[in-house]
């Protein structure tokens, strides 16, 4: 008998090389989206200590992948959003990336506190970077509107 569970959505683009060269912003949200890394007051995000070790891995990722930057990044009370720019010459793709980076993370706090996967879109144009990153920049503003309040 076949069960009759919805059919998920893939979600990344079949075929394409994500060790390749580009900008990809990345979504990551909590379990349940629980608020756990921190609290917004006054249009600023006061880190909890589950936080201040996401940030701390968001930093470190530069430092253990080559050829990887962050381009801008936000921590949230139940998710973070980052850009990450991906250089002609590297060893690891996007899944790898942030695979480890969440496993650190987890290792670090103890339990895991993340959702099943991620969200990736690939920036192809200059105008869609510069919108996705003035979004990131204004996510804590825009907190009480985001889909993931």
């Amino acid at each position: 008998m076949k069960d009759n569970f919805p059919i998920r959505k893939k979600l990344r683009l079949e075929y394409y090389d994500y060790s390749k060269q580009g900008l990809y912003f990345i979504t990551i949200c909590i379990k349940n989206r629980r608020k756990i890394l921190g609290k917004i007051n006054n249009n600023q995000i006061e880190l909890s200590k589950e936080g201040i070790v996401v940030q701390n891995y968001i930093e470190y990722i530069v430092k253990k992948y080559r050829n990887i930057k962050i381009d801008e990044y936000i921590v949230m009370p139940n998710h973070i959003h980052m850009i990450i720019s991906m250089d002609n010459e590297n060893y690891a793709n996007l899944s790898r990336i942030i695979k480890q980076y969440k496993g650190s993370v987890t290792k670090q706090i103890g339990h895991s506190i993340w959702q099943k996967s991620y969200y990736e879109h690939i920036i192809r144009y200059e105008k869609e970077y510069y919108n996705i990153k003035e979004y990131i920049q204004n996510n804590i503003v825009n907190w009480k509107h985001d889909k993931y309040f």
